[in-house]
């Protein structure tokens, strides 16, 4: 295997274990002090935590998902296979002061595993080290070569996307959520994963912010193709029609997805787009308007199944007041999904009508 290996090129439809990532991991944290640039991290820690084994990070930073603190010394001593750069940070990048933590990594017979844009064998002194200690360098954010423009043509099976009103709010929760729930009422479904840490939790997908713009919709199509007439494909959203800097990936991708049900995910404590000074949050309503509006191009019978609020750090009577009230003020089912109960029960029912 080359020092860069292109984890994301093979088949969609395939077990989780077709990627063959080294495994279990090392979460490394970074130095990011903000957790929602964490969120492979997280994600990797509450959907696949029988494959971590500790985390790492690069100080006092305040953000931590609860596992052990290990050095990757001590990682590797407890069977670690490969560390993971658990941080997905504004533009996919390896900053330097990160480098010197990989190599250690590498020193200690870890494998690299990343999800972000630079491409890890790029940087000389990690190829260096991943040579001298016969150590991978994987890059799971690298899209299928063979993807073709999008066609607009409807296609057999069901799909559902959760989209946002801003990103790292919990889309991928949400369809993680939705689609255990659906296989639980023996519906027929699969996940289809469209970010770096969907697809070290699926074993497949494609990384759509990687995918060259006039492709972006027909990577989608490629996602989900023809199914079985009951068939549920439930697609993980990227970004947000209102985001500036990631607008263009959520609209290819509900291009392409041609959802016949969405769920808008949303953070009621947020107020500001995620980084970006000077843009205000979009309203539930907004986010329901402009997904249906635009959504229609490829798929005329679109509707919005619910919402997926992200209620973390709130008490379970806060949370559930709030789902109930807004359900009745925007008259759709509301829930936090990883809190599940009644609410979660309700908008499972309403995307399945």
């Amino acid at each position: 295997m080359s020092s860069s290996a292109i984890i994301a090129e093979r088949p969609v439809r395939q077990p989780a274990d077709d990627l063959s990532l080294p495994q279990p991991y090392l979460l490394f944290l970074g130095d990011v002090t903000e957790p929602s640039f964490a969120k492979t991290a997280f994600g990797l820690a509450d959907w696949a935590a029988d494959k971590c084994v500790g985390e790492f990070a690069l100080g006092e930073t305040g953000v931590s998902t609860g596992l052990p603190e290990m050095s990757p010394a001590e990682a590797a001593a407890a069977g670690a296979k490969a560390m993971v750069i658990g941080v997905a940070n504004p533009g996919g990048v390896i900053p330097e002061a990160w480098r010197a933590a990989l190599v250690d990594a590498l020193e200690a017979g870890l494998d690299i595993v990343s999800g972000l844009h630079n491409r890890l064998a790029s940087f000389p002194e990690l190829a260096e080290a991943a040579r001298r200690n016969d150590r991978r360098l994987i890059d799971v954010r690298v899209p299928p070569p063979d993807i073709t423009v999008g066609n607009g043509r409807k296609r057999s099976g069901k799909r559902l996307l959760t989209v946002g009103t801003d990103c790292a709010l919990g889309k991928k929760y949400t369809a993680l959520a939705l689609h255990r729930a659906f296989v639980a009422r023996g519906e027929e479904a699969d996940f289809r994963a469209t970010g770096q840490t969907g697809i070290m939790i699926a074993g497949g997908g494609i990384p759509m912010d990687a995918v060259i713009s006039d492709f972006e919709a027909g990577a989608a199509e490629k996602l989900s193709p023809d199914a079985a007439p009951g068939h549920w494909d439930v697609i993980e959203g990227q970004g947000s029609l209102f985001n500036p800097a990631y607008a263009a990936v959520s609209l290819g991708l509900l291009h392409g997805s041609q959802p016949d049900v969405f769920v808008v995910c949303h953070d009621p404590r947020r107020t500001m787009i995620l980084g970006l000074e000077g843009f205000a949050l979009p309203s539930v309503e907004d986010v329901i308007d402009l997904t249906i509006r635009l959504g229609r191009l490829t798929n005329p019978a679109i509707r919005c199944g619910g919402v997926s609020f992200n209620t973390s750090g709130m008490s379970a009577e806060d949370a559930g007041a709030l789902c109930a009230a807004e359900s009745e003020r925007l008259g759709l089912p509301v829930a936090d999904p990883v809190r599940g109960e009644a609410n979660f029960d309700r908008l499972v029912d309403n995307c399945l009508l």
